[in-house]
């Protein structure tokens, strides 16, 4: 069995793809209040990119992890928890967009 070693990997680059996830739908949502063109229906387009971001944080956070933990872990706990939480917004915001498409068609 080979043993896991410790990686010396920064999580900087997690937790800048974690806010991204976190951020880029509320952005979107933000925007369409202030754009004629862009509205809240539209960033069911920015979804993707915030999938993509969180699955890019995870597998980012992943490479910083090892059974032993030199210097503090906050940057670590930071990276993980920015990726959960870019997970939940990516599923809550696909969740409401299923439903919204789900009435639109019962409507009929």
């Amino acid at each position: 069995m080979v043993a896991r070693t410790p990686s010396s990997r920064s999580p900087a680059p997690a937790i800048a793809f974690g806010l991204i996830g976190v951020v880029v739908i509320p952005a979107a949502v933000a925007y369409s209040r202030y754009s004629p063109k862009f509205s809240l229906l539209d960033t069911a387009y920015v979804i993707p990119v915030a999938a993509a971001a969180a699955v890019a944080a995870i597998l980012a956070v992943r490479g910083t992890r090892g059974h032993v933990h030199f210097g503090p872990r906050r940057g670590v706990r930071l990276a993980w928890v920015l990726a959960i939480l870019a997970v939940c917004c990516t599923l809550s915001a696909s969740i409401a967009i299923g439903f919204y498409e789900l009435l639109l068609r019962l409507e009929h």
